[in-house]
């Protein structure tokens, strides 16, 4: 007998034959419950396990998403898989989860092994050094549904699950300079990527708004790393105390953290000598003293509304799937470490943040 029981081995097991086996394991009521019993009994004995990969090509699905993420060991990636796998489990459908670990090499062997095996459609936020999106081409020949999360590459055979980062950097630059920063430095990660990109013209266009210049030297692009932040304290204490900046807005919480670390180790004070905004409310951006000011969006939900969407397009297979984007809300929530003026001069804009000033007054 084989490794791997079949329904003919249990057929000769039982001396039956394999459609009464195959109705068996079904529990039809075509069949006896007495025959049943035995052919459930004896497949429990021997080990036997149904093949659903094959009968779910049969009919030409396998109830599988595949989830391609940079890295998961991401708060934000974390809770977006979170809220995937809310909605698949309850769609009966099952995830398979790879990372590129920010390389788009790695991303195209990923996306090759989710292809191959043959994923109803595919989730996907871009590796950090990711060009173009050929490599997908495979999935938009075959109709496959193709949904970019976060971090995203437009196209027509594709949708994109996103957040405002033009408006949400725009926000962050506008409170630092509202609070008296006049050179407000910004730490972004590559600007290939459309999150960064976009919060790059934020930032620029609330420095036009509010008559500050741009200073290209006020602008560090790294990947966004805890050594990166340490690296930027290096390269703030390596400047003239007249050139620094007195207001930082970094792309990240995990970068802005670092660097208020690495800085306040050498004396400087937050917010008076430099204030401080992150992205994205990390759990650590309210464990640093003082607390981080930051852009709050749910991982979560855009996990919900990703795998919503693809599955919507499954559904309706004979739609064309829908091109651009889905933008979700999100928040800026001021924290003490870009205060500095009196908190309670400083409007609240919205009921999260006023909970959120009241438990640092």
């Amino acid at each position: 007998m084989s490794d791997e029981i079949t329904i003919y081995d249990l057929a000769r097991e039982l001396k039956l034959s394999p459609a009464t086996i195959s109705r068996g394991l079904k529990k039809n009521s075509s069949i006896s419950k007495n025959t049943i019993s035995r052919i459930l009994k004896k497949a429990e004995e021997l080990g036997y396990r149904p093949n659903t990969f094959a009968s779910n090509l049969r009919n030409k699905n396998t109830h599988t998403i595949g989830v391609i993420v940079p890295k998961l060991n991401s708060n934000f990636m974390s809770a977006a898989l979170a809220g995937m796998e809310h909605i698949a489990s309850k769609e009966n459908y099952n995830l398979i989860i790879t990372q590129s670990l920010e390389k788009s090499e790695k991303e195209k062997i990923n996306v090759q092994t989710m292809f191959n095996s043959r994923v109803d459609g595919l989730l996907i936020s871009l590796a950090y050094d990711t060009k173009n999106i050929n490599h997908l081409q495979i999935f938009f020949n075959k109709k496959i549904p193709v949904v970019f999360f976060d971090r995203a590459y437009l196209s027509n055979d594709s949708t994109a699950v996103v957040i405002d980062n033009f408006k949400s950097a725009y926000a962050v630059t506008s409170h630092l300079a509202e609070q008296g920063c006049k050179r407000i430095m910004h730490v972004s990660g590559n600007l290939m990527r459309d999150i960064y990109s976009d919060r790059m013209e934020g930032y620029k266009t609330a420095l036009q708004d509010h008559n500050l210049n741009f200073d290209n030297k006020l602008v560090y692009i790294c990947d966004l790393s805890e050594q990166a932040g340490e690296e930027v304290a290096n390269h703030i204490l390596n400047m003239k105390v007249n050139m620094r900046p007195d207001g930082v807005f970094c792309a990240n919480d995990t970068v802005a953290v670092h660097c208020m670390l690495a800085l306040k180790e050498k004396g400087i004070s937050i917010p008076r000598d430099i204030a401080f905004a992150g992205f994205n409310n990390d759990r650590i951006s309210k464990v640093i003293e003082p607390n981080l000011t930051t852009v709050n969006y749910s991982g979560y939900h855009i996990g919900e509304v990703a795998i919503t969407n693809l599955l919507n397009q499954l559904k309706n297979k004979t739609s064309k799937s829908p091109s651009g984007k889905i933008i979700l809300q999100s928040e800026l929530l001021i924290r003490n470490s870009s205060l500095r003026i009196q908190q309670n001069e400083l409007p609240v804009q919205n009921e999260h943040e006023r909970k959120e000033r009241n438990n640092n007054l």
